[in-house]
């Protein structure tokens, strides 16, 4: 008896001990980490939502954002402060590196983070709202936007316990300050060298989030760096302006070609496919629609340069239309969203070198003497095969045709087919 519980006694310590680093394993967290060096887009929005959701399966302490970003679209923004305030785990906002900043949206989503840190070297402010997609508003109606933006990051600001004056500044009047100011305004919580600097400084704080209150153990924990999967990649890559445009100007290529050409299905069938793909940027993009119906109009100048003799006319009004279009396609004063210079001309180049060939094409296949049936034969040349007094035989283009004649044609002699009369050929003796 003594003996069997010796056994199981030993059984169940060898167990226990054995369970150890399997418990250990389990208990041990991380802190899972992002980066985000972009415009604020409907991708990257994207991007931080898969983040938080990710991290709260890995059961990660937290979830750092590391930003560096000169702004972005408002609603993408909005998206993102939302999915912050509403996460299960508290979500920690740090510019850098050095260098780095928190602009226009970036500052919203700075105030909006539970734990809000800045790099040495980094800044903040300057979160005016703009106008983009498609033209300027009037006076009254951007003291709206502005009120409703002021109210917006000062309810931020007020909810995390930060500096909601200086925040109402910053959008009225495009205030920016450097990372030791931003501490001195209670804008930020501290200022970390890098993310193991930061991980210690935020060790013991405690943030409120909907399911309580939770305090932070991040000293010595280990970071999970999450990347972007495929689809985020593809939606950032259709969200930059220069690659929309590039596809715009490659789907109305492709679909010109296929109406000039019917039954060629390839261009028809890849630009289609890049239209669709450019009308889905364009949702993510400021569009300026003026720009838009003036690269409509180019194309439709160019088609109208085949069926109507411009002299040239149509073609320059649409090549001055495509330039123009192009240059106002995309209107925001961010130069990450809008289309490079050194994009636009090329393109606009190539897809104007590309219309006037197609062009001259069409125009010489239409000014070109007919090579097929009766009308292809005015000009040829035959030899008599009977004597013209008027009308005789002639050997024309491989074939013998009943022929007449204003004047004698001896036998054998070389004529020139002159003018067609039903089957009939009326022909003169070739000087």
């Amino acid at each position: 008896m003594n003996q069997k519980r010796i056994f199981f006694c030993i059984l169940f310590l060898g167990i226990f001990l054995l369970s150890i680093p399997w418990l250990s394993a389990a208990q041990k967290k991380q802190v899972d980490v992002i980066k985000i060096n972009d415009m604020i887009t409907p991708a990257i929005a994207d991007f931080i939502s898969r983040s938080i959701e990710q991290a709260t399966k890995n059961r990660a302490e937290c979830l750092i954002i590391q930003m560096d970003t000169p702004g972005g679209l408002d609603t993408s923004m909005r998206d993102i402060i939302k999915d912050i305030m509403n996460a299960d785990i508290p979500i920690v906002v740090y510019v850098a590196p050095s260098g780095a900043r928190a602009a226009s949206a970036g500052v919203f989503i700075t105030l909006a983070a539970d734990i809000a840190a800045m790099a040495p070297g980094t800044n903040i402010g300057a979160a005016h709202p703009v106008a983009v997609g498609g033209g300027r508003i009037d006076r009254k109606m951007t003291e709206k936007v502005v009120s409703d933006t002021v109210a917006y990051i000062k309810s931020i600001a007020e909810k995390k316990g930060r500096n909601a004056e200086w925040a109402e500044e910053a959008v009225r009047y495009s205030v920016s300050v450097t990372e030791t100011e931003a501490l001195k305004l209670n804008l930020i919580d501290l200022i970390a060298k890098d993310l193991n600097d930061l991980l210690e400084k935020i060790d013991g704080k405690t943030v409120e989030k909907p399911r309580g209150m939770i305090k932070l153990a991040t000293k010595g924990l280990k970071t999970n760096f999450l990347k972007m999967g495929f689809r985020g990649r593809f939606l950032a890559v259709l969200s930059n302006p220069n690659i929309a445009y590039i596809l715009m100007m490659i789907g109305l290529v492709g679909l010109y070609f296929e109406l000039s050409t019917p039954g060629a299905v390839f261009p028809g069938v890849i630009g289609g496919i890049c239209l669709i793909l450019a009308l889905f940027a364009f949702r993510m993009l400021p569009i300026n629609y003026a720009g838009v119906i003036l690269i409509l109009l180019a194309v439709i100048f160019f088609i109208a340069e085949i069926k109507v003799i411009s002299y040239g006319l149509l073609t320059m009004g649409g090549l001055v239309s495509l330039a123009l279009g192009s240059i106002m396609l995309f209107e925001s004063p961010i130069p990450a969203l809008r289309a490079s210079l050194s994009v636009i001309i090329p393109t606009v180049m190539v897809t104007a070198a590309f219309f006037i060939f197609a062009m001259s094409m069409a125009i010489r296949a239409q000014m070109a003497k007919p090579a097929t049936g009766s009308e292809g034969l005015i000009g040829e040349i035959g030899v008599a095969r009977t004597r013209f007094d008027p009308e005789g035989k002639v050997f024309v283009h491989g074939e013998f045709w009943n022929a007449y004649s204003d004047g004698t044609i001896e036998e054998g002699e070389k004529i020139r087919v002159s003018k067609t009369d039903g089957l009939k050929l009326k022909v003169e003796k070739l000087k």
